[in-house]
């Protein structure tokens, strides 16, 4: 009874020893099935149940299918949903490890594998993202990324750092913004908008005329800084800081075009604004003469400047014939026609002789005009004034008409000729007795 106990356990071996003599001398390959891999060990009657070798499957799926009417393992229930056959993935000396897969044929998304645990999934350092790995990756090459921002939940610096993505460049704007404040997702630039209220460094280091738009050609010459003159909100109009600006440069702003320049009426020079004009108020001014190139009356024409007051000497002559540009007043008018007849010892005032305050003289005694006796007729006395050759005759105005050399010259009437007693004048103009 032991013995044939002992037979019973034993019989399972020999079955199975027979099976593997029997694997190892029968040609299964001639059947379009070769026993390789883990198929080599499997007992026969796994595969031909009850003995049956006509119409054994050879597809992988009817055997595994779960049912136990064949192979024991089947597909699990997480197994990733693919029109596959087994073994287009699956190799025969190991279950677990994959030949290959061909995405192709993958019915279900990508994390449905792709999850860290089947299959690798989103790294440590992914950027936080909504979007399915196909929306960027291709099954081809994983690294070859197209990418579509559309599902980005994290911001641009989580992943545009220079290490996983381009971050900012060396002469990126000094900002605390992030980069979706002033760049999108479909153009890196040119930016949408610029939050300068975020920038740090100063103007210039953005508004070089490279990063972004810089002083034009005919900006003003100034070391100011941008945000002296101009806001972030609006560049013109601006405020102007003048402290900055170069000494003597008014003009390259002040041309009528970049900034208001001289007016029509302006008087006539080629000083810049600054010799007369301040910066904190453009008038009233403090005049250089020394600039000037038109003529006094086309400022001094008591609008835009002082003119003649009332009660002036009635003259067409420029102001600077008789005043200075230092002084206007004592005039310094010199007498230069060859009628004046020279300066005389009273002080006389102007009307004394030019009575209609004019630039013409008003003779008292016309005829005589332009020796002494046109003012001074009425002052001649004729007994000093006795002739010569005729003591009981006197000259007469006009024959003594120019007081400062008739004295002892003398026309006879009876002679053609003048006769002179001795040369030399008796009255002088500035003498002091007449």
């Amino acid at each position: 009874m032991k013995r044939f106990r002992g037979l019973l356990l034993m019989l399972p071996l020999l079955y199975v020893g027979a099976a593997f003599a029997q694997q190892e001398t029968y040609d299964h390959f001639r059947h379009g099935f070769d026993l390789e891999g883990a198929h080599a060990y499997v007992a026969c009657e796994s595969c031909h149940a009850r003995g049956n070798f006509a119409g054994t499957p050879r597809e992988c799926s009817i055997c595994h299918d779960g049912s136990g009417q064949f192979a024991t393992s089947a597909r699990p229930p997480d197994h990733i949903a693919t029109t596959q056959l087994c073994d287009t993935c699956h190799i025969t000396e190991s279950w677990q490890t994959i030949a290959e897969v061909d995405h192709t044929q993958v019915i279900g998304v990508c994390v449905s594998c792709h999850n860290g645990i089947q299959a690798e999934g989103l790294p440590p350092g992914h950027i936080q993202t909504s979007a399915p790995c196909d929306s960027c990756h291709n099954t081809t090459v994983w690294d070859l990324v197209t990418f579509d921002h559309s599902g980005i939940t994290s911001s641009c610096a989580s992943c545009h750092n220079g290490i996983e993505a381009t971050g900012k460049s060396a002469n990126h704007i000094q900002t605390t913004n992030v980069c979706e404040d002033c760049h999108t997702v479909d153009f890196w630039e040119p930016v949408i908008t610029v939050d300068h209220t975020q920038v740090l460094g100063s103007c210039a280091s953005c508004h070089d005329g490279l990063t972004a738009t810089g002083k034009h050609p005919a900006h003003i010459t100034s070391s100011n800084q941008c945000d002296d003159c101009h806001t972030t909100v609006a560049w013109t109009p601006a405020v102007f800081d003048h402290s900055a600006v170069m000494p003597g440069t008014c003009s390259s702003c002040h041309d009528g075009i970049t900034a208001t320049g001289k007016n029509a009426q302006h008087i006539s020079t080629s000083s810049q604004c600054d010799v007369c004009h301040t910066t904190i108020a453009w008038s009233p001014a403090t005049f250089d003469h020394t600039g000037v190139t038109g003529s006094c009356s086309t400022c001094h024409n008591g609008i835009q400047a002082t003119g003649t007051p009332n009660g002036h000497f009635q003259t067409t002559r420029e102001c600077d014939y008789c005043h200075t540009t230092d002084f206007w007043s004592p005039d310094t008018f010199t007498h230069s026609s060859p009628s004046y007849p020279g300066d005389h010892r009273n002080n006389l005032a102007c009307t004394d002789c030019h009575s209609a305050n004019a630039e013409a003289v008003t003779w008292t005694s016309a005829a005589y005009q332009p020796d002494c006796a046109g003012c001074h007729a009425n002052d001649y006395r004729t007994g000093p004034h006795k002739k010569y050759e005729n003591p009981d005759t006197s000259y007469t105005v006009s024959e003594l008409r120019d007081c400062t050399g008739a004295c002892h010259v003398y026309t006879d009437s009876s002679l053609t000729t003048v006769k002179e007693f001795r040369p030399g004048p008796e009255h002088q103009v500035n003498a002091g007795d007449f």
